[in-house]
């Protein structure tokens, strides 16, 4: 905005950039003479700074500012001949702002109100406006008790002859006057206070007096006009009567009352109401910077001046005299920057240059302000007892007359006298000097005022109250760059008194050289208004006073400087990007200074004309317009160049079209030729095919014949054959038959008597053998240690027989293997002969059939001649018919055709109907249902805004409250002073605190200690994401299990149903094996009954050293039991040498049967591999030797128990789980083998990746090399670390699962060691040495919950939420672990059912983040944090409350840990409140940190280089910021949103929250960058457009990198594109009037117009925007309803939801790290 013609808004944009950059205060001088627009324009600059800079509390400062100006203007404010609304006053407004340069506040002091105006008006002029106001709005209800009326019918409004301003209405005005103050916080009995004082002033002014005599004068009784001032003042009438008409004199010792004069009188009576007013001007001025004065420190200020101008009247007073006083101070402070900072300027850039005297006004300030000058004259006077004006003249006269050359005397006056000011010679008239500087008011009448029962009135008296005003302002310390307002000192009564009798040249003086002081102290900027013409006409220029104007403020002056020096100067980059056109490629340097000497001297022969300093070059008037023509030029050739190429484009474009035109003609007709030879040929086909079709249905017919008598002679000759061979094969079958019974019967005969005889000898073996095992296994029985010693062979037999069986299955498979090649080449063989017999046989068949074929033939061909002749005959017939057939069939078809036609048309045009139909019913529903659900989202957006809105309010009345309350508690606990000691263990950061804080913190917690930070354990965040992948693949892998599980219970109902169709001679001897098991088991439980009782007897009975463990019954018992137990095992051995033989003889005899074995032990062999212990596949085992028994041979009846089947039964189960085994082992080989390669092909996967990522980082640079290999490195180390919990979490889990094993084995041993070493003697256990025992600990079964005790609340609130830093738990925990262990407490108090207990922790938890987020609210990632875990939080509180609707994303193990006592439903809506809080509390610190970036990234930094470069002519360039180093640029806001997305995703924020806040902030930067270009004139051209959508590509790309292009972040930034195009379309033409209506949907009508209006061309080729174009615009866009508002809300804030999120982590996985310093809380 620097760059821009002569504007308000750039002066104050200049002080703003200044005020931040340089960090020094700043001040806006604004003058110029009555009626030039000096009230206006510090109005439009402080609107300037309430825009841009915001407020920085929710308190609407900025508005309180703006809203002052109404109210001093009514109350200051007056018509005059020169201008309807003169400031009678002047006034300097401080605004100031804090550390980020946003108002926090105001301060306004006003200098030399012209109270003589309250009491007298010149002709055509009117009082102040407020009394004017108060008389239009007399009809108010509320107004009737002032009685007031026309303006006409009071003497002090109506002397002007002029009430009315012509546009004005002043009943509006009163209406806005009475809304600023409602605005700054005067309530409404202050205003109607402040009007009833206003109106008795006007009937104070309509008070008469009547003569008595010369020197006194009466008011009539009950007169009308005192009355009603009375009863407004609330005084007594007789008293204000009295001394309306009377005065007191004291003397030394007595005091005398003496009436007045009736002239006397009515000055008294216009002193007293130019004093009230004056009063009632600075009790206002007084509330107003009370309104805006803010409690935060003021970093800086910039001060707005709004004084009057040079004043020249044909009658010049006291006022005139002031004000011109003032101006003449203002001017040399203006001379003083102005001239001496050009002339430094060219020092500072050390180019040659001789200093240029300017007119110095310090002459004419001594004359004024010296000893001895007019002011210490004046008040030396008015001391004077006898003191006049015309004494005071003659003083002047003798003082100063021809010693001074400024001081002149009126030839023809001795009563005025002349001052030669700057700007013109003034004569003053001297009439009135010593009234008005004495000011007196009679005290008798202030004192009647002072005893009003009107409780405002008194208060404007008040000698201790000082108001800051010119009265009563007072010096004050001053710093660089703030300064803190005067606060009134209360001293003695005397001090008072004194004050009160100052003079008022003596106040202004004072006043005059404060504000010297404060301007000194600051950076001035000026404002010169200048004023058209003196008639207040429009579109009327002077040019005559214009110029007198210029040469009063100094302005020519100015000039003359720059013109004898180099007004026109450039930077050296400026001049590079503006001039790039005029240099050659060769000579383009690198450094920018030598490049721009070399092109200069080139350009520009004379050296003279221009010069190099430091950082610019100076140009003397005209060179600039020289290199402007000559850019021009150069510019021109370019464009008629770039015109001749596209006039060639363009030819060529239509020669193209033509060839195109005469090629598409030339198709047309080739294809029309084309159609006309397709149709001949299809005729010609159609003839050919109509005539093979014929000719061959006559052949056809006649094979038909043909073949049906060659059918029916084969069919007889076959079946004869076929009977005779069937007779034969039935003959044979039977006498197989018959001898395949015979030769069975003599083979069972002879077989049943061999197995007789087998059985019995059997028996009687068997019983011989069964006799002498009996009497071995009873002697072995009693050995104990042969029972330990066939053990320890068992297990060697085992080991042996388990490889003899690997072996014999190897070999069986060998064998298997040589058995199905063989089958399969014999069946081959078998084939190939069977096929030659049957081809054999159906030759010699053929050959049979051939003869008798060949007679039957010849006869056929007789016949078929006689047929012959026959069918000629026929053919002739059918032809003729076929022709008259043939026509008909073709007229018939045309018929039929046409009809088709007609009814196709018919149907198309119904189809075509109905179609429509449909479109318009679904299109008018879709856009009534797309209606209908925007306005429900509208309601429910307005809802959630409104709700959201209130909380805001709500919070912020709550944080003032607790404001009030510290306030109140500070007020009360004042410390005493002295130190304070605090615990050794306290932080350094602790001091940056002020001492309210340390009372905040002491209030809420009473005894506060400091814990030293432990030392964190890091973790990497992704390793939650990649858990959560872990439990998905877990669940995936239950689902296959579970189908597996059906699967397996549809074989076992097949297998059952299998078992049941078998035959009963298996149910027969299952019955006769289970019958033989129990009665087996029977015998058992006998023998171990009777060794019970044998021992029981024996300890019972026998003798103590008999039953004792070393006594000879014992050792024979135990002999015995031995040798049982060895018998056993023998047994044993010898099942399983029975066992593999039955097996090799099985293999020998069936191997087909072997195979439907193996095939049904595949189909057991993943259930195999499931059973995890020895006991399941014992049970398994069992059960597949009762179900899988086959009943293909007889082989229980082997012997007469079925020993030998159960054998070879149970060695079959045994070969099926050892095959199950080894194909389990190959599977495992094969997952190994795929789990190799997967990894195989991971490691060219990456290796690829690796060679990519180093192509890459190849081509950047080296700071970018490092920066791409850091965070490659990262990543690898993150992956590698997961991977390791991965493998830590398998390990932990097989040692759980060891130690469980571990747990059943001590137990075992423990069992054994306890029966051993009750058969040990006591002296062998006191021999023995003790073993220790390794206790192993217990471990438990965590359900997820918390414990803590009631005493710990506030330290584990403490630790966990007030003094937890979020970026350490961000990087090394879990994200939200805070909130998982703030839930896991609630859960454990909820298991507790303690109400207190959750109602107390709930409560805690809630206000200590409301703390913190206020300690801590300007921290992003504080903010961010305590967002994500309030989310967190109350997902939680709704994943475990137990409503169906949350639990079903549970997990079964999640439901368990649900909430059982208590519904913290209303809890969950106050933790929704305080999330919405605190996100908005994120938007404004979004807002604050963006605030600043976003003009200069947005607007001023050029992204695309050289586009800025084009810039205006003419235009002086001012210190902006566009080339200030330190400036922000895109990067800088990319980056910035870059650090918070990552800081929200750091601390797991919900997706659809982030979304939310990216759409927010890309609202803010829209909303910011389109008010600023609203409001600068430079921004508006055509390359700024292009600017900016380059800009918004770069935001939109940032999206769609973070997958954020659904979130409606992009729809937010539609306005500022729709601005970017606008600037860039054409604007001439109807048709791009339309195009623009239409394409700035998102825009309002304002908001085009004023774009449209700002539009600047930035060279010749461009034209500015017409007028009627713009009224076609605005024609056109008069229909829409948009809002009037020029800018957007950049405050505007979007509604937030929290879309539930379940978090899929078990409670009871979670740890607690040791650097929360929660020890004491224990998981349970």
């Amino acid at each position: 905005m620097g760059d821009m013609d002569p504007h308000i808004f750039a002066v104050a944009e200049e002080a703003y950039k200044q005020m931040a950059r340089d960090e020094r205060n700043q001040s806006i001088i604004v003058s110029g003479e009555s009626g030039a627009g000096k009230t206006v324009s510090a109005k439009y600059a402080m609107r300037y700074f309430a825009t841009v800079s915001g407020s920085a509390s929710e308190a609407n400062v900025e508005e309180k500012v703006l809203a002052s100006n109404p109210i001093m203007e009514s109350i200051g404010n007056a018509k005059t001949t020169r201008n309807d609304n003169s400031s009678r006053f002047g006034k300097y407004i401080e605004i100031g702002f804090d550390k980020r340069y946003r108002i926090i506040g105001a301060n306004m002091r006003t200098y030399l109100l012209e109270k003589s105006r309250v009491v007298f008006q010149a002709e055509e002029e009117r009082n102040y406006h407020i009394f004017y106001q108060l008389c239009a709005s007399a009809k108010l209800p509320e107004f009737k008790m002032l009685r007031l009326g026309d303006a006409n019918y009071f003497h002090y409004t109506k002397q002007g002859g002029s009430p009315v301003i012509e546009g004005v209405d002043d009943a509006k005005e009163m209406a806005h006057t009475r809304q600023a103050c409602t605005l700054l916080g005067i309530s409404e009995s202050y205003q109607m206070g402040i009007f009833r004082i206003l109106a008795g002033i006007l009937h104070l002014g309509n008070v008469g007096f009547t003569s008595r005599d010369s020197d006194s004068c009466t008011i009539p009784p009950k007169h009308e006009p005192l009355t009603i001032f009375c009863d407004l003042m609330g005084v007594e009438y007789e008293e204000m009567c009295h001394w309306l008409c009377h005065r007191k004199l004291a003397t030394a010792t007595e005091t005398y009352i003496k009436p007045i004069s009736k002239l006397q009188a009515t000055n008294a009576r216009d002193a007293l109401s130019k004093h009230i007013y004056a009063k009632l001007f600075n009790w206002i001025v007084d509330h107003v910077n009370q309104a805006l004065h803010s409690a935060v420190k003021q970093h800086s200020f910039i001060g707005v001046l709004d004084i009057y101008g040079f004043e020249t009247f044909e009658i010049n007073s006291f006022e005139q005299f002031c004000i011109n006083y003032a101006n003449e101070k203002l001017q040399q402070q203006f001379n003083m920057h102005v001239f001496k900072l050009e002339q430094e300027e060219y020092m500072k850039e050390q180019i040659p240059w001789t200093l240029i005297d300017f007119y110095d006004n310090q002459p004419c300030i001594n004359l004024i302000e010296s000893k001895l000058g007019i002011l210490d004259l004046l008040d030396e006077e008015c001391k004077m007892p006898k003191g006049t004006d015309d004494t005071w003249a003659q003083k002047l006269y003798n003082t100063h007359l021809n010693k001074c050359a400024l001081f002149e005397k009126p030839r023809l006056s001795n009563k005025a006298f002349i001052i030669q000011h700057f700007a013109d010679k003034v004569e003053y008239q001297c009439e009135g000097f010593l009234e008005k500087n004495k000011d007196t008011v009679f005290e008798e009448q202030i004192k009647v005022l002072k005893s009003s029962k009107f409780k405002m009135l008194p208060e404007l008296f008040q000698d201790d109250e000082k108001t800051i005003s010119p009265t009563s302002a007072t010096s004050s310390g001053r710093t660089l760059l703030s300064r803190t307002p005067a606060k009134p000192t209360k001293g003695r009564p005397g001090q008072a008194a004194k004050e009160h009798k100052k003079t008022v040249g003596l106040q202004f003086r004072n006043s005059l050289h404060l504000l010297m002081e404060t301007l000194n102290a600051t950076t001035p900027h000026y404002v010169r208004c200048i004023k058209p013409n003196d008639f207040k006409f429009p579109f009327t220029f002077d040019e005559k006073r214009a110029v007198q104007q210029l040469r009063a403020c100094g302005v020519l002056e100015t000039i003359r400087i720059s013109a004898a020096g180099f007004p026109s100067r450039w930077t050296y980059q400026e001049f590079f990007s503006r001039y790039r056109v005029l240099m050659k490629q060769k000579d383009v340097l690198s450094d920018r200074k030598q490049t721009c000497k070399n092109v200069l001297e080139k350009l520009i022969l004379d050296k003279d004309k221009y010069q190099f300093g430091k950082t610019k070059i100076f140009f003397r008037a005209g060179q600039v317009a020289y290199l402007e023509k000559l850019r021009a030029d150069k510019l021109r050739a370019a464009c008629i160049r770039i015109q001749k190429t596209i006039r060639g484009w363009l030819l060529r474009k239509k020669y193209l079209r033509m060839r195109k035109a005469a090629i598409t003609v030339q198709r047309y007709v080739r294809g029309y030729q084309a159609r006309c030879y397709a149709t001949f040929l299809r005729r010609t086909k159609a003839a050919t095919i109509i005539q093979k079709y014929w000719r061959m249905f006559v052949v056809r017919r006649r094979y038909k014949i043909r073949r049906a008598a060659t059918i029916v002679l084969q069919s007889y000759l076959r079946g004869y054959l076929a009977r005779n061979r069937y007779r034969k094969i039935l003959r044979e079958h039977k006498v197989v038959i018959i001898q395949k019974w015979v030769r069975g019967w003599l083979a069972r005969t002879r077989y049943k008597r061999s197995i007789h005889a087998i059985i019995y000898l059997q028996c009687c073996f068997r019983r011989m053998m069964a006799k002498r095992e009996l009497k071995k296994l009873k002697i072995e029985a009693r050995s104990v240690e042969r029972y330990k010693k066939l053990h320890i062979g068992m297990e060697n037999k085992i080991m042996q027989l388990q490889r003899k069986v690997d072996e014999q299955n190897k070999d069986y498979k060998c064998l298997m293997e040589k058995l199905t090649n063989l089958e399969g080449v014999y069946n081959t063989e078998t084939e190939k002969l069977r096929s030659d017999l049957e081809r054999l046989q159906l030759s010699e068949e053929e050959a049979k059939v051939a003869t008798k074929r060949v007679l039957s033939l010849q006869e056929e061909i007789a016949k078929l001649r006689k047929d012959l002749e026959q069918t000629q005959k026929e053919k002739k017939s059918i032809e003729e018919s076929a022709d008259r057939y043939k026509q008909e069939t073709d007229q018939l078809v045309s018929n039929l055709k046409e009809e088709n036609t007609l009814l196709k048309q018919e149907k198309e045009t119904l189809n075509h109907l109905i179609v429509e139909q449909a479109k318009e019913m679904t299109e008018t529903m879709e856009k009534k249902l797309i209606e209908e659900t925007k306005q429900l989202e509208l309601d429910l957006n307005d809802e959630r805004l409104r709700y959201q809105n209130l909380l805001n309010e709500f919070s912020r009345l709550e944080e003032r409250y607790d404001d009030l309350k510290e306030e109140m508690t500070l007020m009360v606990n004042v410390p005493k002073p002295g130190h304070k000691r605090t615990d050794s263990t306290h932080s350094s950061n602790e001091s940056e605190y002020t001492l309210s804080s340390e009372f905040a913190e002491t209030e809420d917690v009473p005894s506060r200690t400091e814990e030293p930070s432990e030392k964190k354990v890091p973790l990497d965040m992704s390793l939650f994401l990649k858990l959560q992948k872990r439990v998905t693949e877990l669940e995936q892998e239950k689902q296959v299990m579970q189908d597996e599980l059906d699967r397996k219970e549809e074989q076992v109902l097949r297998s059952k149903a299998k078992e049941e169709e078998r035959p009963q001679i298996r149910g027969a001897e299952l019955e006769y094996e289970s019958l033989k098991r129990q009665e087996l088991e029977s015998e058992n439980k006998k023998l171990k009954n009777e060794l019970n009782e044998l021992r029981k007897a024996l300890s019972e009975k026998g003798a103590p050293e008999v039953t004792a463990p070393g006594a000879p019954a014992y050792r024979v018992l135990m002999e015995q039991l031995t040798s049982v137990s060895e018998e056993l095992d023998v047994r044993k051995e010898e099942v399983l040498i029975l066992r593999s033989q039955l097996v090799s003889q099985k293999e020998a005899i069936q191997p087909k049967d072997d195979k439907n074995t193996m095939t049904d032990s595949t189909i057991l062999l993943e259930d195999v591999q499931k059973m995890k212990d020895k006991g399941e596949i014992a049970q398994a085992y069992i059960g597949l030797k009762e179900t899988n028994r086959s009943s293909a041979m007889d082989c229980h009846e082997l012997n007469e128990d079925g020993e030998l089947w159960l054998v070879y039964e149970g060695l079959k189960q045994a070969n099926r789980l050892l095959e199950s085994q080894l194909q389990s082992q190959k599977r495992s080989h094969e997952n190994e083998a795929e789990a190799l390669r997967g990894e195989i092909q991971s490691l060219k996967e990456e290796n690829n990746r690796q060679q990519q990522l180093l192509a890459q980082n190849l081509q950047l640079p080296p700071e970018a090399r490092i920066e791409a290999s850091l965070q490659h490195e990262i990543t690898r180390l993150t992956n590698e670390n997961l991977d390791l919990m991965e493998q830590l979490e398998k390990q932990d889990k097989t040692v759980r699962k060891l130690k469980k094993q571990l747990k059943v084995f001590a137990k075992k041993i423990g069992e054994l060691e306890v029966g051993q070493m009750e058969n040990i003697s006591p002296g062998q256990i006191i021999d023995e040495p003790i073993r220790p025992v390794n206790i192993p600990r217990k471990e438990k079964d965590f359900q997820g919950m918390l414990e803590y005790k009631k005493e710990d609340e506030q330290k584990l609130v403490k630790n966990l939420i007030l003094e937890l830093k979020p970026r350490g738990v961000a990087v090394n925990l879990i994200p939200g672990l805070p909130a998982y262990i703030l839930f896991m407490c609630v859960r454990h108090a909820d298991y507790l059912n303690d109400d207190q207990k959750v109602r107390s922790l709930l409560t805690s938890t809630i206000n200590s983040i409301k703390k913190v987020l206020k300690k801590r609210g300007d921290d992003f990632e504080t903010v961010s944090f305590w967002l994500s875990n309030t989310c967190r939080f109350l997902h939680c509180l709704k994943q475990y409350s137990g409503e169906e609707g949350f639990m079903k994303h549970n997990t079964s193990r999640q439901n368990e840990h649900c909430l059982t006592n208590f519904d913290l439903a209303e809890y969950r809506q106050v933790l929704s409140d305080l999330a919405i809080q605190i996100y908005q509390q994120l938007v404004r610190v979004l807002e604050n940190i963006l605030q600043p970036m976003i003009v200069s990234g947005m607007l001023e930094h050029e992204t695309i280089q050289g586009m800025s470069g084009v810039k205006p002519t003419g235009l002086r360039k001012r210190t902006s910021s566009i080339a200030d180093e330190g400036a922000y640029t895109l990067d800088s806001i990319l980056q910035q949103l870059n650090s918070f997305h990552s800081v929200m995703c750091q601390h797991g924020m919900d997706p659809e929250l982030i979304k939310q806040v990216v759409k927010q902030m890309f609202y803010i930067v829209g909303a910011v960058t389109l008010n600023n270009l609203l409001l600068r004139k430079d921004m508006c051209s055509w390359s700024k457009g292009m600017q900016i959508r380059y800009n918004v590509s770069q935001l939109e790309e940032w999206l769609r990198d973070k997958n954020l292009m659904n979130s409606g972040a992009k729809e937010t930034l539609e306005p500022l594109i729709q601005a970017a195009q606008l600037l860039q379309v054409k604007k001439k033409t109807d048709e791009d009037a339309e195009a623009i209506c239409s394409m700035c949907n998102a825009l309002t009508t304002a908001q085009i117009v004023k774009v449209l209006f700002l539009y600047t061309p930035v060279n010749e080729f461009e034209e500015r925007v017409s007028v009627s174009f713009i009224r076609t615009i605005q024609l056109r866009l008069r229909d829409r309803k948009d809002s009037p508002q020029l800018l957007m809300d950049a405050k505007h804030i979007f509604p937030v939801t929290f879309p539930f999120n379940p978090s899929s982590l078990a409670l009871e996985t979670i740890q607690i790290p040791a650097s929360l310093g929660l020890g004491f809380i224990s998981r349970v």
